[in-house]
């Protein structure tokens, strides 16, 4: 849809590159892109013109110029994803379609304990789904610098940073925390995976609606982002 509109706009074919893909469902609100094309149009009046043609569920939120050498994938540092969970009653509509409506009570203690072992770099090959990115020099490891859970009354929203995820890794890195907190699995399975001690069963997936892409990071330098990456 992004094309479209700046194919229109430009009156030639204009390539969107992604910061990234995230599963389909998972909501997307700090999401990047970079585009090349002619400066005809300031950032104000393309950002402008680009939401007169988007539908709805789509907004281009800021616009800016860049150097002839960034790149909105390769030259990300980081991301911050944010999975909204909530138990007892019915959610409103609004918060249903961002928040995973849990079948029962979870233990948060025991699911915050967990937190400490998630930190730091270890390979996620555990928590990947099939296809899961996981070639080149990284291979399947990571750095999760932040994991932080935040709670009040029925819901709770955990966040995530880190240098890169895999593909599916925040759904089932969530999706292990909830087997804890609802007292199905301890933190030694957790680590266990982690450790490549513990093949099967695999982590369970959590659905993708509850999820969220809050911000992709850069080098100041490049675009003068003002928000930090957390470090571990």
């Amino acid at each position: 849809m992004l094309e479209t509109a700046l194919t229109r706009l430009y009156a030639q074919p204009v390539t969107a590159h992604g910061a990234g893909r995230t599963d389909a469902g998972v909501h997307a609100a700090g999401q990047v892109a970079h585009v090349d094309v002619p400066d005809r149009i300031p950032p104000g009046g393309l950002r402008s013109a680009l939401n007169s043609l988007l539908p709805d569920d789509l907004r281009v939120l800021a616009v800016r110029a860049t150097g002839a050498g960034f790149h909105a994938r390769v030259s990300a540092i980081g991301k911050r994803y944010r999975y909204r969970l909530a138990w007892g009653p019915p959610l409103p509509p609004w918060d249903a379609l961002r928040r995973w409506s849990l079948p029962g009570r979870p233990d948060l203690s025991a699911l915050e304990a967990c937190l400490g072992c998630i930190r730091g770099t270890h390979d996620f090959a555990a928590f990947a789904l099939s296809g899961h990115s996981g070639h080149g020099r990284r291979g399947t490891m990571r750095t999760v610098a932040r994991a932080d859970l935040g709670h009040r009354g029925r819901q709770a929203d955990l966040v995530l940073e880190g240098d890169g995820f895999l593909r599916g890794m925040v759904r089932r890195l969530t999706g292990a925390l909830w087997e804890v907190a609802r007292g199905a699995r301890d933190r030694a399975w957790i680590e266990g995976l982690l450790a490549g001690t513990i093949a099967a069963p695999p982590a369970p997936t959590a659905p993708a609606h509850g999820l969220t892409l809050e911000r992709v990071f850069y080098p100041p330098a490049i675009i003068g982002s003002r928000a930090r990456l957390s470090r571990p």
